[in-house]
């Protein structure tokens, strides 16, 4: 995997130093797998490309160092983590409603070289409305396979004014971006140009659907999860 990712990295014109620890990661994760659901991807040189470089390249979407970056429903990790290893000046924080997942988290973190990371088991729809949490993030990322509706709802409350929330996609996501026009207003955003990628020794193109916060969100947002769901914005 080290090999892999090295030269991944470099292709994504960054550096290779983070490959050793984002190979002991893959390694962690596949072992961990086997006794908890975290990833369908059991191949070690699937896990370097479809995780761990997938993600790296999420650092070309926004400017990230020295800046305060939420994962929201991180899973195993990602993208976060991975976002931590590469650029460790950003101050991150793994938010999941998966107790075990967090508590997994927590403890392979430190073994990565990567122990100041804040890891919260919660509901994002809960926590986004206290006011400690609430457009407290220059960056909020999620990976999580949910509708660009939803997943405003859930995350650009956490955004600060000014900051932007990136969503990772598959490259034919027109439909859905377009379908989310409404919630991105609705809920203080403005599309910009999406950052599309190719990831490094696959023949794979993503997207990360960026949206700018230009105005809060308005209190009565998020709704409770079912709601989302039962009625998009």
């Amino acid at each position: 995997m080290k090999t892999i990712i090295e030269s991944g990295l470099q292709a994504l014109g960054r550096s290779p130093a983070p490959a050793g620890a984002l190979a002991i990661y893959g390694e962690l994760l596949l072992e961990q797998n086997q006794v908890m659901n975290l990833t369908a991807i059991t191949q070690p040189d699937q896990v370097a490309r479809l995780h761990m470089l997938d993600c790296a390249a999420v650092l070309g979407a926004a400017d990230f160092p020295g800046k305060a970056v939420l994962d929201v429903g991180t899973g195993a990790g990602f993208p976060g983590l991975v976002l931590k290893l590469c650029e460790p000046s950003i101050q991150l924080t793994l938010l999941d409603s998966l107790a075990k997942r967090i508590d997994w988290l927590s403890r392979i973190a430190p073994e990565l070289g990567a122990e100041e990371i804040r890891c919260v088991h919660a509901r994002a729809e809960e926590l986004s409305s206290l006011p400690d949490w609430r457009e407290q993030f220059d960056i909020v990322t999620s990976r999580a396979v949910a509708d660009l509706r939803i997943l405003c709802e859930l995350c650009l409350p956490f955004v600060k004014v000014g900051g932007v929330f990136l969503a990772m996609k598959a490259e034919d996501s027109n439909e859905e971006v377009n379908s989310a026009g409404r919630a991105v207003s609705i809920l203080g955003g403005r599309l910009l140009p999406a950052f599309s990628y190719r990831i490094p020794g696959t023949d794979v193109s993503r997207k990360v659907i960026r949206v700018e916060k230009i105005k809060p969100s308005p209190q009565k947002y998020p709704r409770r999860f079912s709601k989302m769901k039962k009625a998009p914005l």
